[in-house]
């Protein structure tokens, strides 16, 4: 028998009506009474971190991990890695490869005056991809740190394919994007909105502290702090709505030469033919994979597209083409998904593609929520909500923006629940210690979860590729994709690998991809929640 016991319809329409209900009626609430993060901070009931200390063995180990290469000296523009003088070969060229192989190349990164560089430090992605096929995978590179780089591919399918590979950022680059993330995390701001008794005040607010007289909203079941600037006349107890504010300039006339359009994202000059794949014979082909279950380790490459589908090479994935699929994998389960856009595609998804599950109106916005969508016919309830602040959205009530650790405390779990997030692009802005506190968080909460209900499903949903801009972009996620991934190892979750997916696919990349991206991800995400 399912989480939800098959009443007949005009239960369960009840239950869903008092589901309804109690999110309006704390909606009502919240004008009345002060928001749940004024409270001051109650020690004796924070679960994750009784302090705000954080363990400086495990912050040490994870800024280790995502140590970056620096420039050598103060290099000029004219020293920096020039997209258009890079090149690559294949080292030990062959007439034929065969599928099961692996293709090495060579890349020599030049200045702008076609000099080597002495240094690494340069971020490159590659692929390997056949267009005809509607075939791609992610290659590897090595940095050498000193100006080479050894690109590996594995040959996945028989074929023509093509080499591709760009110039993300500049070793030079690299160190503006990390001097001002540590350095100016104001320049990404919020806005807090004020009001009482038909007054309103908007002011300032974001995560750090900011110079002047401080409201200071500290949540009590995490610890973690919220800064507005304080109202000239209201007081702070009436913060009511939170949105995106904006972004400052805060790079120099000479930082913009590094971080200028045409010295990022740039496909290197290609200079290599098209290179035949044979299938060869079945030994040579991939090893059979597992079950999809929580745990399993991830190999490089994750993956590969062939015909528009993703081959995971994790587990042994399910196609769910037809509503009817989906409706019989979900049926009695109640899955929770907390996290940002990238993850409401996913909601969305699912909402659009099967007639059966009715979203309810909570009248929120719908980029922001929280997001409910339930099917009585089927059994099982569908939730997104936000992860809690940072965040870049639109106009929304303080009530509705909760703390996703939170959330996971007040969750029973059990064989019929599914939890699902993901957290990290709104995080890109700020200083690597305030993400890595946040991630700390979240992973005492899953891991207090999985103790007190083993059978719980989690699923977290990695990073996307596609971001282009100095407070958000590629190198930026990387760096904390790397951390939710170690802080994540060893514990029984699954990892969806959307960041191979993001950047393989023929589709020009996107934070936000298109739905046949989506669709694959969706699969995945259904073969760890039914992998039999």
């Amino acid at each position: 028998m399912g989480l939800l016991p098959r009443w007949n319809f005009k239960c369960f329409a009840f239950l869903v009506f008092l589901v309804f209900l109690t999110e309006m009626f704390s909606r009502l609430l919240m004008i009345e009474r002060k928001p749940i993060f004024h409270f001051p901070p109650r020690i004796n009931i924070v679960k994750h971190i009784p302090s705000t200390t954080q363990p400086p063995e495990e912050v040490k180990m994870l800024k280790e991990l995502i140590a970056w290469p620096e420039p050598k000296g103060t290099p000029s523009f004219n020293s920096s890695t020039s997209p258009q003088n890079c090149d690559y070969r294949i080292l030990k060229p062959r007439a034929n490869y065969f599928v099961g192989e692996t293709l090495e190349l060579l890349l020599t990164a030049r200045d702008h005056r076609k000099r080597p560089k002495i240094y690494g430090g340069d971020f490159f992605q590659a692929k390997l991809h056949s267009p005809r096929l509607k075939a791609g995978v992610t290659g590897s590179v090595k940095d050498h740190q000193n100006g080479t780089y050894t690109v590996t591919f594995l040959m996945l399918w028989p074929g023509d394919t093509e080499v591709s590979i760009h110039l993300i950022y500049s070793s030079e680059a690299i160190q503006i994007l990390k001097r001002l993330r540590e350095t100016r995390p104001d320049k990404v701001y919020f806005l807090g909105y004020f009001q009482t008794t038909g007054k309103q005040e908007i002011t300032e607010c974001n995560m750090c502290k900011l110079n002047g007289s401080l409201c200071e909203f500290i949540d009590p079941g995490t610890g973690e702090k919220w800064y507005c600037m304080k109202p000239k006349e209201l007081p702070c107890s009436s913060w009511v709505h939170h949105s995106k504010g904006g972004m400052r300039i805060v790079t120099s006339k000479e930082d913009d030469d590094f971080l200028d359009s045409k010295m990022t994202y740039q496909e290197l000059p290609g200079r290599i033919p098209a290179i035949h794949v044979l299938a060869g014979n079945s030994s040579q082909g991939e090893p059979r994979v597992p079950l999809c279950t929580p745990g399993l380790p991830i190999p490089n490459p994750s993956g590969f597209y062939y015909n528009d589908v993703w081959m995971s090479r994790v587990c042994s994935t399910k196609m769910f083409p037809e509503p009817s699929n989906i409706t019989k994998c979900l049926s009695g389960k109640v899955v929770y998904m907390f996290g940002d856009s990238t993850l409401r595609q996913w909601w969305e998804y699912l909402e659009s593609f099967v007639p059966s599950l009715k979203r309810i109106d909570l009248h929120v916005p719908l980029k922001t929520g929280p997001l409910l969508a339930t099917d009585p016919e089927n059994n099982y309830l569908i939730q997104w909500r936000a992860h809690g602040t940072p965040l870049r959205m639109d106009k929304s009530m303080v009530a509705d923006l909760h703390y996703m650790a939170n959330d996971i405390d007040r969750i029973g779990g059990g064989p019929h629940t599914v939890i699902v997030f993901t957290i990290g692009v709104h995080f890109t802005f700020l200083p690597v210690d305030m993400y890595i506190r946040r991630i700390q968080i979240i992973c005492r909460a899953v891991v207090a979860l999985l103790q007190r209900s083993p059978q719980t499903t989690v699923i977290i949903k990695s990073a996307n590729t596609g971001r282009k801009r100095v407070d958000a972009n590629d190198w930026l996620s990387l760096q904390l994709d790397i951390i939710l991934r170690r802080m994540f190892s060893g514990l029984t979750v699954a990892i969806v690998d959307t960041w191979q997916m993001t950047s393989c696919h023929y589709l020009p990349d996107n934070i936000h991809p298109e739905r046949i991206i989506i669709q694959n991800e969706i699969d995945i995400l259904l073969s760890f929640i039914c992998p039999r």
